[in-house]
C-alpha cells in the first residue's frame, strides 16, 4: 500500500510558501534597505568584501542575517526533534505559527535604523521554511529561493524530453511552478509594500494562515 502524502508536500501549500518567499525579498528590497534577505550568497560575499577593505561595522550588518540563518536552521530540526508529535498540533505548524509571529513583529519596526534587525529576522524566518518544507509532491525543492529549483527542474526537463520520459517532465513543472509563485509573491509584494510602505509584511502573515490551517489533516506528519 503506498504512504499517503504528507500534507506538508502538498502542492499547494508549496506554491503559498514560494509566494511568501518572493513577497519577503521584494518587500526587504524596497523598504529595508535594498538587500534580499532570504538566500545568504550575497551576504557572504558582501562580507567578504567589506571584510577585505577594512569596513568591520558595515561587515556586521551582513554576517548578522547569515547567523540567523543558521539558527533558524538550528531551531527548526530542535522543534522537530524534542516537541512530541501532538494530534492537534504538528511541529511544522509550530513553525508556520514562529514564522507569522516574527513577521507581525516587523510591523512596528520603523525603517532607517531597525532595517538591520528586519533583515536579521526574516533571514531566520527564511531558514525556518526551508528547512522544514524541503519536499513538494515528491520533489526537493526550496520556497525562499530560486537557484536551486531551476536547476533542478530544467535538469529533469532536459532528462524528460531526451528520454521521452513524461514522469519526468511532469516533476520538472513542479519546480517551474514554485518558481512562477516566487515571482508572483515578489510582484505582490513590489505592489502592496509600494502602497503601504513597512506594514505592508502584514500580508505574509495572512498568508501564512492558510498553510497553517491546511496542516490540520491528519495525514500531516
Amino acid at each position: 500500500m503506498a504512504k499517503p502524502k504528507q500534507m506538508s508536500e502538498n502542492f499547494i501549500l508549496g506554491i503559498l510558501l514560494a509566494a511568501v518567499g518572493g513577497y519577503l525579498d521584494a518587500y526587504t528590497y524596497l523598504v529595508r534597505g535594498g538587500v534580499f534577505a532570504n538566500a545568504q550568497t550575497g551576504n557572504i560575499v558582501l562580507l567578504g568584501i567589506n571584510l577585505a577593505e577594512g569596513s568591520y561595522l558595515k561587515a556586521l550588518q551582513y554576517l548578522l542575517p547569515i547567523a540567523a540563518f543558521s539558527v533558524g536552521v538550528l531551531i527548526s530540526e530542535a522543534i522537530k526533534i524534542k516537541l512530541p508529535k501532538s494530534y492537534h498540533l504538528h511541529w511544522r505548524q509550530i513553525i508556520i505559527a514562529i514564522e507569522i509571529f516574527l513577521l507581525f513583529i516587523c510591523t512596528f519596526i520603523p525603517n532607517g535604523k531597525g532595517d538591520m534587525v528586519v533583515n536579521t529576522i526574516v533571514s531566520l524566518v527564511c531558514a525556518l521554511q526551508v528547512e522544514s518544507f524541503r519536499v513538494i509532491n515528491g520533489n526537493k525543492v526550496a520556497t525562499t529561493m530560486c537557484t536551486g529549483n531551476l536547476r533542478s527542474g530544467t535538469e529533469l526537463l532536459f532528462q524528460g524530453i531526451s528520454t521521452k520520459n513524461k514522469t519526468a517532465i511532469k516533476q520538472s513543472l513542479n519546480y517551474y511552478f514554485i518558481i512562477l509563485f516566487f515571482i508572483i509573491g515578489a510582484v505582490a509584494g513590489a505592489i502592496i509594500t509600494n502602497f503601504i510602505g513597512i506594514k505592508s509584511i502584514i500580508a505574509c502573515c495572512i498568508l501564512l494562515i492558510i498553510p497553517f490551517v491546511m496542516m490540520f489533516k491528519r495525514n500531516n506528519l
